[in-house]
């Protein structure tokens, strides 16, 4: 174990993580109220208003299995140092900024943990990686879409025959105050997600300062801020990602939007029970490309959602680079 750094430096380096959870927010607001601002049942600042709330109190419905994961299952927590969450969060916080100013929706939480291992790695080698925690995450790259896609269908599927005796403007009426209950489930399972991410790498940097007793655990302060910084971001908005989300990959009705954040909610429930660090970038996609291809397969605009696709295989890599490079650099000083 290296000295421990200064008082003031780890107040930098918390705040850092916190400027990354609101980051997080800030770039995954659209995730959140993508659908409800693209069916027009709210408009754009009651929406984020609506989805900060949620993103908020999500620590009161979730353990913290996700934040264990990211704090002591991607790389030993023993190789944690400043110097490498320094690293990660730089690695991550770059990437999410690139992409964030191309519009592209690419995942806070891989870049994140990509951000990780490349810091990790380059401080002690691929021997420091915890490799059952990275297939486990990797894994979820792909299944969290496909499982968002197909759940997204199959309410499609069970709502278009339950309320096939509807006009179109009775369905539209009754969706529009669906979407308001579907839209606050996906943000909660967003801010239960998400926010333990950072709760996990904040968790190990005190750790690894001898400045938690009784073992690895995550304390409330840590929690509280994560969730105000998270929730904080999505207020104010990812405005460019909302539109590539919310009208670019296919046009939603009220009950297509109830039925794609239902089915993202339902998996990111299922994701942070399990402790499984899962992008929500990448489940709202899934979820909103089901609903499109239940129209019909031409909907979906297969270019936009192919080049989200991209952006998720680079995302590990890249922010591993960004990662490994800021580690290095602060080598020299």
């Amino acid at each position: 174990m290296e000295a421990h750094i200064a008082f003031p430096l780890l107040v930098a380096l918390i705040a850092v993580a916190l400027a990354f959870d609101f980051l997080n927010g800030l770039h995954d607001a659209a995730n959140s109220i993508a659908t409800i601002v693209s069916t027009r049942v709210l408009k754009p600042q009651y929406a984020v208003a609506w989805a900060a709330f949620f993103n908020f109190i999500a620590f009161l419905f979730f353990g913290l299995h996700v934040a264990e994961t990211v704090g002591k299952g991607i790389v030993e927590a023993s190789i944690i140092t400043p110097p490498v969450i320094f690293g990660a969060l730089m690695g991550a916080i770059a990437w999410n900024l690139i992409t964030w100013g191309l519009g592209i929706p690419s995942s806070s939480s891989h870049a994140l943990i990509g951000g990780l291992l490349g810091a990790g790695t380059a401080k002690a080698g691929l021997g420091a990686v915890v490799w059952s925690g990275v297939f486990k995450t990797s894994a979820a790259i792909v299944m969290s879409p496909a499982i968002g896609l197909i759940l997204a269908l199959l309410l499609v599927l069970v709502i278009s025959w339950i309320f096939r005796r509807f006009t179109p403007q009775g369905a539209d009426r009754v969706f529009r105050k669906l979407q308001l209950v579907s839209a606050s489930l996906y943000s909660l399972g967003h801010g239960g997600n998400d926010a333990q991410k950072t709760m996990g790498i904040i968790a190990v940097l005190l750790y690894s300062q001898g400045m938690l007793t009784g073992g690895f655990h995550v304390p409330l302060w840590v929690v509280l801020s994560c969730q105000a910084a998270m929730a904080i971001g999505t207020l104010l908005g990812g405005w460019k990602i909302v539109h590539t989300m919310g009208s670019k990959i296919t046009r939603l009705t009220p009950a297509q939007g109830f039925c794609a954040e239902t089915g993202g909610a339902i998996t990111l429930f299922m994701a942070t029970h399990l402790g499984i660090p899962v992008s929500t970038t990448h489940t709202i996609t899934g979820a909103i490309v089901g609903v499109g291809a239940s129209r019909r397969l031409s909907a979906v605009r297969w270019n936009v959602a192919s080049s989200i696709i991209i952006a998720w295989v680079v995302t590990l890599p890249a922010a591993a680079l960004i990662g490994a490079l800021f580690y290095w650099l602060t080598l020299l000083f």
